[in-house]
């Protein structure tokens, strides 16, 4: 993983933890103990299928930087559709609470998407190879004529 990838990883953990930190506690107060393992759930489903995503999505293109565009738009959406997946497949589960899940699972998988977002922005990333645009000045020929034509 390069420097950056772990960069914008690091990012988007930064920003998607308070989130939800915050959403669990809401979830508490709002829930009781339900609603915390409902926001610890979806906590964790955050966190394991946006960090294998991301993982995924620099091992698909870490030798094929031209796939990045349509690697990354079909790893969010597959995240999407697991993420739609577990909230149907717990939607009438009695071992946490629903609402606190979805809250929590939707908070801070936005918060995940934006702080990747705002660390791929702020990231310095080459799209292109620099060459230089003037050689260096032992490859240049040297010049023995005078300018004043003398």
């Amino acid at each position: 993983m390069l420097s950056n990838d772990a960069r914008i990883l690091r990012g988007a953990a930064l920003v998607a933890a308070p989130v939800g930190i915050v959403a669990a506690v809401v979830s508490v107060l709002v829930a009781g103990q339900k609603g915390l393992v409902g926001a610890l759930v979806g906590l964790a489903v955050v966190v394991g299928f946006f960090g294998l995503g991301f993982w995924a999505l620099m091992r698909i293109t870490q030798n094929r930087p031209q796939l990045v565009m349509m690697a990354g738009l079909l790893v969010y959406a597959v995240q999407m559709l697991l993420v739609g997946v577990f909230i149907v497949v717990f939607k009438n589960t009695t071992l946490f609470n629903g609402r606190a899940f979805a809250f929590t699972l939707l908070a801070t998988a936005l918060a995940w998407v934006g702080g990747q977002v705002l660390y791929t922005l702020r990231s310095k990333t080459l799209y292109v190879d620099p060459e230089p645009s003037v050689p260096p000045r032992e490859a240049r020929p040297a010049k023995t004529e005078p300018r004043d034509g003398l």
